[in-house]
């Protein structure tokens, strides 16, 4: 079970291919993503527009070299025994064991971000950009900012 998990019931987690990218950093990595999704396409706005992409990945720089040298794997899993648990997270669970019908690296964090077209800033803290992707309109996964730097005041 999941540490953060407030159920009594085991499951194997499994995220949508649309919400992936958000899990390409080592797993205590405090990050913030941010895209266009729907309607927002058709918007501008400038946390997007100023780099260019759609979607904008950002981590501390405390955490560049773990970023950097992290080796990270893909399990990939038969999708009948999973449904839908969180849909804005793209969550899927399975109440049942499952066994990866592949296990595959990554490969470059950087070169994967690169080929998928996000932007991927590095900040000295987390915080500024955290406010102003909440306050943008736009989807957003913020996560694991417990172990971002402190707010600077």
């Amino acid at each position: 079970m999941a540490r953060t998990s407030d159920g009594k019931e085991p499951f194997v987690w499994a995220v949508d291919q649309t919400h992936a990218p958000s899990y390409w950093f080592p797993r205590d990595c405090p990050r913030v993503c941010c895209w266009a999704a729907g309607s927002q396409v058709e918007r501008t706005n400038s946390l997007l527009t100023l780099g260019g992409s759609k979607r904008l990945h950002a981590l501390e720089l405390d955490w560049l070299e773990r970023f950097r040298h992290c080796q990270l794997y893909i399990y990939e899993f038969d999708s009948a025994p999973f449904v839908l648990q969180v849909p804005d997270a793209g969550y899927w669970v399975a109440r049942v064991n499952i066994v990866p019908l592949a296990v595959k690296p990554v490969g470059d964090l950087l070169a994967r971000h690169v080929e998928a077209g996000i932007e991927l800033r590095i900040v000295k803290n987390l915080w500024p950009l955290i406010d102003a992707v909440v306050a943008s309109g736009l989807e957003f996964s913020i996560i694991r900012k417990a172990n971002a730097q402190p707010r600077i005041i």
